[in-house]
């Protein structure tokens, strides 16, 4: 999900997961290479062992092969298709795959065989195990989301076939009071069309349908026992735009490959935006350098906070001056966004994201169907970001006035769409990755990208 603009926290995750808040501060916030390290971008790899982010994306770099994924479960049982078997019963011993093992590099290369740190990996097994069990059903519900959009068909039909695939493949329907703060949905299914980049999901009535000419960015998330995986893809047909999702998918495997610990976020920032902005794309007749938009960045994610909580830290997309640093036990969303336009994105479209803030003001409110929604928020939200089609699904109506009401008074943020110039186009790719004491892994790695 699309970040917030950067943040001074230095907070560090304990990837144990015993000490997080049931719900933390949040706001809201590809189709592509093999795995196993068949990807030209899943070269060696990590922060500062990695190559600077000023020697050229176009230049090579000494590879060194990830760890190949490990297989799961004994063989897992096939998916379902739509998919709606949930994946603890296609793994029933809880061995769920793991991502792409990267090791570390350089003054981090003691990580990968020193025993302190293998124990440290070994003491989080409910951690991962989580992570691994919502990837997988990410996987499975975007492979099938892959297959199966086609143009015609409306936005909210898509956002519904992702959405039912993931409370079904995690077992929360999220009908009954708190159930998806045990499981399911992470955030509203981002849908954003051509020069919307981010934020943008139907609301009710909307009839909006997906067209042979649009570029769609398709960004969801998972979360389990509020272990948030969030990664995004980008959907075109048309050929022409091919050179537009390579530059933005190079990008974000470029960021990956930079991450790690110690790496600077602004070394990071400065790698992907080379990465993308190499790339030219030629669109009937007229071609456009590719452009980070420079207001987007990737960020930390922690129990039940898409963007870390308060003390979040955000990866840029361009270059920087910040020198923060990537820390052990972190959890981030690498994504970038490429624009044909000017790069930069603003407010615009009707709303249809919210999330209650976790640090809200006390305040009276005199609105009575506030009061009502506050309560629905707090049993079936906590701090996720939700969107108006999760209210009419648990029955409310006429909540607007309520809904407004709490936004004015700070209680809940609003995220309208962001957007660039009209008659551009956006890409994006995002996957969440994990700093373990030991090795990198990108937890959502597939075989689509």
């Amino acid at each position: 999900m699309t970040a917030v603009p950067p943040s001074d926290g230095m907070a560090n995750l304990d990837i144990s997961g015993k000490e997080a808040p049931a719900q933390a501060a949040a706001a809201t916030g590809t189709n592509g290479q093999a795995e196993n390290g068949d990807s030209d971008d899943d070269e060696a790899d990590e922060g500062e062992g990695a190559a600077a982010p000023g020697e050229g994306a176009a230049k090579k770099k000494k590879k060194r092969k990830p760890r190949k994924k490990k297989k799961a479960g004994g063989g897992a049982a096939a998916q379902s298709s739509p998919p709606r078997t949930e994946v603890s019963k296609l793994f029933p011993n809880g061995s769920y795959p793991v991502g792409e093992e990267v090791e570390y590099l350089n003054d981090n290369t003691y990580r990968t065989t020193n025993e302190e740190k293998r124990a440290m990996d070994r003491d989080n097994v409910e951690f991962l195990t989580e992570y691994r069990q919502a990837a997988e059903v990410h996987r499975e519900v975007r492979n099938y989301a892959q297959q199966n959009i086609k143009p015609g068909m409306s936005l909210t039909e898509i956002a519904e076939m992702v959405e039912n695939g993931t409370r079904a493949l995690t077992g929360h329907q999220g009908l009954e009071e708190g159930d998806n703060i045990l499981g399911g949905v992470a955030f509203p299914t981002g849908l954003s069309l051509n020069h919307c980049a981010a934020h943008y999901t139907p609301n009710a009535g909307n009839k909006m349908t997906l067209s042979q000419e649009d570029v769609m960015k398709v960004d969801f998330g998972v979360h389990i026992n509020g272990r948030i995986v969030d990664s995004a893809f980008t959907v075109a047909f048309e050929p022409k735009y091919d050179t537009l999702l390579a530059a933005v998918k190079d990008a974000t495997d470029t960021g990956i490959r930079l991450a790690g610990i110690d790496a600077r976020l602004g070394e990071i920032g400065e790698g992907i935006q080379e990465a993308m902005e190499s790339y030219e794309v030629e669109l009937d007749g007229k071609t456009h350098p590719v452009k980070a938009i420079r207001n987007l960045n990737g960020h930390t994610i922690s129990q039940y906070s898409i963007h870390g909580g308060s003390a979040g830290k955000s990866v840029p997309i361009v270059k920087s001056a910040t020198t923060e640093k990537m820390e052990e036990g972190e959890v981030y969303a690498i994504e970038t966004f490429g624009s044909t336009g000017k790069g930069y994105v603003h407010d615009d479209m009707e709303t249809s994201h919210y999330a209650k803030v976790a640090d809200a003001p006390k305040v009276a409110l005199r609105v009575q169907s506030a009061k009502s929604l506050l309560r629905t928020i707090d049993k079936n939200f906590g701090t996720l970001p939700f969107c108006r089609r999760y209210l009419d699904r648990l029955g409310h109506d006429k909540y607007l006035l309520g809904l407004n009401n709490l936004v004015q008074s700070g209680i809940v943020q609003d995220y309208p769409p962001l957007v660039d110039v009209k008659g551009s186009y956006t890409a994006q790719y995002e996957h969440t990755i994990l700093l373990r004491p030991n090795v990198k892994e990108v937890i959502t790695r597939g075989d689509d990208y």
